[in-house]
């Protein structure tokens, strides 16, 4: 048998009996492929592990609590034999045999008329990697290309294109802060499938240039806008492009729905009757921070932060933000888009209660090679801004949170 490969082959077994022997770690890695297979699983141990015992507390198995016995295979489509007990597993193993029924054994290999590969999934997909012949079998190895094969789908850096026909439509995809490696897994994807990419300037720019050459790149900031208003046109840009029957990816800085007008782009698609997926991003106002080594709520120190948009002054009539109630709570305070109103903000913040000496960070351009970060506070960040030079994009973090983490070299 071990001079011949393996038959790689997909086991359907909806309502087939399948029995597993031994409840331990080897039965619970496998025993949720089983119950999502919708296998009729059969479990023979004596004991079993908690996530094993809760699997049958569920009634997703049924739990023999007792030691293999002669027999338990008669009626199984399956079997899979990981016990510690070797004459047991001989046993059960020359029972499969006899009944021609598939076993997997976990301590023997060579000794199993079935093995089981390293699967992984993707969009509908599963990818099962399996060793050809029984001498020189490596399971890492096989589970290594697994991985790879399975990550290069998720990120867009292995395209599988769809041969089929594919729906026309819009994604809105939160490209994070910045760092290409900081989009999700689905965002990249859809980022190699897409026709038609309409870019901010905010979103992760060095995944343009991973696009195959047929896709078009298109700079929202650049879209003419003529009698209409930015946003306008942006929404016009995206229906034109999906009714024509494109795969159109709308690609933003942090996540769409967090100061990125996302909803609006949403509601232009929905009465236009284009469909629409959008796929939420890493915000700025956690990972901006986090990267310049400030928590936004850490023990002892803030058990709360405030995300709020910085783009029109405390005293402009269009700002919906209650400057006076924000001065009054305790924890953190992170500001988006508000470099050039810093000094008014502070002000308005120290008028109202907060303490001159708050302090305060900006970290310019968060996640990305250039990133900085300056220290200031209240008193002193207007004065800080101008000193410094700082310019967006920079997220704006006020409160004690600030002195809690190492500061960067200056």
């Amino acid at each position: 048998m071990a001079e011949h490969p393996a038959y790689p082959v997909g086991l359907r077994l909806t309502g087939r009996r399948v029995v597993v022997l031994g409840g331990g770690q080897v039965a619970q890695r496998r025993l949720p492929a089983l119950i999502a297979a919708g296998a009729d699983v059969l479990l023979v141990s004596p004991e079993a592990t908690p996530s094993v015992e809760a699997m049958a507390d569920a009634g997703e198995i049924t739990w023999a609590r007792r030691r293999y016995a002669d027999g338990d295979l008669a009626d199984a489509w399956y079997a899979l034999i990981a016990t510690s007990d070797p004459e047991a597993n001989a046993a059960a193993s020359a029972e499969a045999e006899r009944h021609r029924v598939w076993c997997v054994r976990s301590d023997d290999a060579d000794a199993a008329t079935a093995w089981t590969p390293a699967t992984g999934h993707s969009e509908g997909v599963t990818i099962a990697v399996l060793t050809t012949h029984a001498k020189g079998r490596d399971p890492r190895h096989t589970a290594a290309v697994r991985d790879a094969v399975v990550e290069g789908l998720r990120d867009g850096t292995l395209v599988a294109p769809h041969h089929r026909t594919r729906t026309p439509g819009v994604a809105l995809v939160g490209g994070g802060p910045g760092d290409p490696d900081l989009i999700t897994v689905r965002g990249r994807r859809l980022l190699a499938e897409a026709d038609v990419v309409i870019a901010d300037r905010l979103g992760p720019r060095d995944l343009l240039a991973e696009l195959p050459p047929h896709v078009e790149v298109i700079d929202a900031a650049k879209i003419p806008y003529g009698r209409y208003m930015a946003q306008e046109a942006i929404n016009n840009a995206l229906i034109e492009h999906a009714k024509q029957g494109k795969s159109v990816v709308r690609l933003k800085g942090g996540d769409p729905y967090v100061f990125g007008r996302g909803m609006e782009e949403l509601q232009a698609l929905a009465e236009a009757g284009i469909p629409c997926t959008v796929v939420p991003g890493v915000s700025s106002s956690v990972s901006v921070p986090g990267a310049a080594g400030i928590p936004v709520t850490h023990r002892g120190v803030a058990h709360e932060f405030t995300v709020v948009s910085g783009h029109v002054a405390p005293d402009d009539e269009r700002s919906l933000v209650d400057w006076p109630a924000l001065a009054r709570l305790t924890g953190t305070l992170v500001i988006l888009m508000g470099v050039d109103k810093i000094g008014k903000i502070a002000e308005t913040l120290v008028a109202h209660g907060k303490s001159p000496d708050t302090p305060v960070a900006l970290v310019q351009e968060g996640t990305t090679a250039a990133q900085r970060r300056v220290d200031a506070t209240l008193a002193t960040v207007a004065e800080a801004v101008r000193t410094h030079e700082v310019r967006p994009p920079a997220v704006i973090v006020v409160g004690e949170v600030v002195t809690v983490g190492p500061r960067e070299p200056e």
